[in-house]
């Protein structure tokens, strides 16, 4: 959020922490530094999931989080040399993943929420300075100026992932966002999650969607924007990038790891698409 703290970034981060505490083995993912990163507020936030861990809400959240996280990771074994990721947030790549020691990182979001997010890392102990900050606002700035300036190379391929951001944007913003993107080095890969309208959720999603959607418009962070794949695909061509597949949280991870007995299970609320900027 533009002024403070986010309180997307704090849920997105208790559910990552509460997903190895509150669901049984196997996980889908494992994040051993957001509980950290919540400082005070993490016995709260992760005690929401210790009392009601199987609201469809919040079982859904722990969910979509770390099957995206998941699967966005694993894109970096392709051979990336730069990561950016867009609306960062609490992400923790760069404070606990190994890989983060041979890649440029580069955390895109509001200039409030970096400043907290660095205040939160430094009270716990952990280096910021293997990790490039780069402020912007997706509605008013220039991106490409922003790496820039904090050295990313746009010449060069990288891997950019944009999660949980784009249903909160207007539809010129997205398209502004994508226009820039588009001009990297040909090669360079886009994952983007994005909500899907209301005839394509599943039983599941239209759940999640009843509550989720109403308490978040009620925080101050409305849903905005919401794309079948087909309407997706159309404005990523339209923007120079070629779609390699849309991926939806069933297909996100191993199937194995959604054969479970707890309260854990995917929803079609969002999807994934990946895609590749063309040479």
């Amino acid at each position: 959020m533009e002024n403070g703290p986010s309180r997307t970034a704090m849920m997105a981060a208790a559910a990552r922490a509460a997903h190895l505490i509150v669901d049984r083995e196997p996980h889908l993912f494992q994040d051993t530094v957001a509980k950290a990163l919540l400082g005070e507020r993490a016995a709260e936030l992760i005690g929401y999931h210790h009392e009601f861990g199987d609201h469809p809400v919040l079982s859904g959240t722990r969910a979509q989080v770390n099957a995206r996280s998941r699967y966005t990771e694993g894109r970096l074994s392709a051979g990336f040399t730069q990561y950016v990721i867009l609306g960062a947030g609490l992400d923790t790549f760069a404070y606990r993943a190994p890989l983060a020691r041979e890649i440029a990182v580069y955390e895109v979001d509001h200039l409030a929420t970096q400043r907290w997010k660095q205040e939160l890392l430094t009270a716990v102990g952990l280096s910021t300075s293997a990790v490039e900050f780069v402020g912007v606002d997706f509605e008013r700035d220039d991106l490409t100026s922003g790496l820039m300036a904090h050295g990313f190379d746009p010449k060069q391929q990288a891997l950019v992932s944009w999660l949980g951001v784009t249903m909160y944007l207007t539809e010129p913003a997205l398209t502004a966002t994508l226009t820039q993107l588009g001009r990297f080095a040909p090669g360079t890969e886009l994952i983007v999650e994005y909500a899907l309208p209301p005839e394509l959720r599943d039983k599941s999603g239209r759940t999640y969607a009843e509550f989720a959607l109403t308490a978040s418009a009620e925080q101050g962070e409305p849903w905005l924007s919401f794309y079948t794949p087909e309407q997706l695909t159309t404005l990523l061509d339209r923007q120079g990038f070629t779609v390699a597949e849309h991926i939806s949280q069933r297909q996100a991870v191993d199937p194995t790891l959604w054969q479970r007995d707890d309260a854990l299970h995917p929803a079609d609320l969002c999807r994934m698409v990946r895609a590749t900027v063309r040479g």
